[in-house]
């Protein structure tokens, strides 16, 4: 049965267009073609991958937070509770009002008190600045280099400036050993993020970031599986144009930064527009799209490859939503700009409540409870994260 799902899986017909197949991508004459069988050795690399950031994150990383004046925040840590435990990890971590007096029964505690503990509990979850700061540092590193070394492969390429060059040729294009190591690094290291997510910092665009990573792998793999170098690595290029930027700017708002945070976040938002939203679609998946019908007859593969390239504009639509939802904290009176994928850390009131417990047990008018003889005007002030 795995042989018969293999043999239909890889059948000409799928992926090549009318007339030419597997053949066409032997090895010849001292020319390299590209094989399915290739794609092992990003596992090797995914794990060196996943070695390198933990060194990194723990050398690199951290000397360059201390630099920037990252530090970890101490927080205060809930009260050993059974009870409250329980309800937290296996009913809900965001209690209803209802709930709330139940458990205070139950405990002893005030409701306050119970509110206060599900707070720090839940603050305990979340990860501090500087575990984002060492990711964030990481991949910015990645991203950068991975830009440059795309530039360096491209530059001098025929199809970097004219788009139709891209299937000239087309599946017969040999592969140099620069367009080998460059596609082969970049499919290890998403494959090293897609093992890393669970343990990565998780945001609000969680399951799109799964999506993203899937679709990039496959779409990576299968490009040069039928030989779509050339499209495949002006992809990559394109998406780490914008990516080291948006990194960089997480990094300097970690250090609090703001200002060189918001000055590059402009830029990274830029770019992302002209990368993602005007030359991917405009350009690169034009290309995809009409000029192999132009040589041969749309095939399976045709369609499968621009489908996984359509997933990725979907993406990129939604995230540039976000990157405008961010882009409005640039207005008058607002001067941070935050991640909106992040889950905000929620404020201790613990001092607040200790001030309104001690205002009860002080005299009180029918205005309220006195303060050095006058009656409080406002006692609601909350502290500022």
């Amino acid at each position: 049965m795995l042989s018969t799902l293999s043999e239909w899986f890889w059948n000409e017909r799928l992926w090549f267009p009318e007339g030419l197949g597997w053949a066409d991508l032997e090895n010849h004459d001292g020319l390299f073609y590209p094989k399915g069988s290739d794609l092992w050795v990003t596992l090797p690399i995914a794990l060196a991958f996943l070695i390198i950031r933990q060194i990194f994150e723990r050398t690199v990383a951290l000397r360059l937070a201390s630099a920037m004046g990252v530090t970890e925040k101490v927080r205060v840590r809930a009260t050993p509770n059974p009870t409250l435990e329980s309800y937290f990890c296996t009913t809900s971590k965001h209690p209803a009002q209802s709930v709330v007096e139940s458990l205070s029964k139950q405990t002893g505690n005030s409701q306050q008190q119970v509110q206060r503990w599900f707070r720090r509990r839940r603050n305990q979850e979340r990860p501090n600045q500087l575990k984002k700061f060492r990711e964030a540092s990481w991949r910015f590193t990645f991203y950068l280099l991975a830009f440059f070394a795309g530039l360096a492969v491209l530059i001098d390429k025929p199809w970097f400036f004219k788009m139709e060059e891209v299937w000239n040729g087309f599946p017969t294009l040999n592969v140099l050993p620069s367009q080998y190591w460059y596609y082969m690094i970049e499919l290890g290291f998403y494959m090293s993020l897609l093992f890393s997510v669970a343990s990565d910092v998780k945001r609000k665009d969680f399951k799109e970031q799964i999506v993203h990573h899937v679709a990039t792998i496959i779409l990576i793999s299968f490009s040069w599986c039928v030989n779509y170098i050339r499209a495949g690595t002006l992809i990559m290029l394109v998406h780490d144009a914008a990516d080291y930027l948006l990194e960089s700017a997480k990094m300097f708002n970690y250090a609090g930064w703001r200002k060189t945070c918001n000055y590059i976040f402009i830029i990274f938002a830029v770019v992302f527009f002209i990368t993602r939203l005007v030359i991917l679609p405009f350009w690169i998946m034009h290309c995809t799209w009409v000029y192999p019908v132009t040589i041969y007859r749309p095939f399976f593969g045709y369609y499968f490859f621009n489908g996984l390239m359509m997933v990725l504009q979907c993406l990129h639509i939604f995230w540039f939503a976000l990157i405008l939802r961010m882009a409005i904290k640039f207005l008058p009176g607002n001067h941070i700009v935050e991640d909106e994928r992040s889950d905000r850390e929620e404020t201790d009131d613990s001092e607040d409540e200790d001030k309104a417990q001690e205002s009860e047990r002080r005299p009180k008018t029918k205005n309220g409870p006195l303060q050095n003889g006058y009656s409080a005007s406002n006692n609601n002030h909350r502290k500022m994260e």
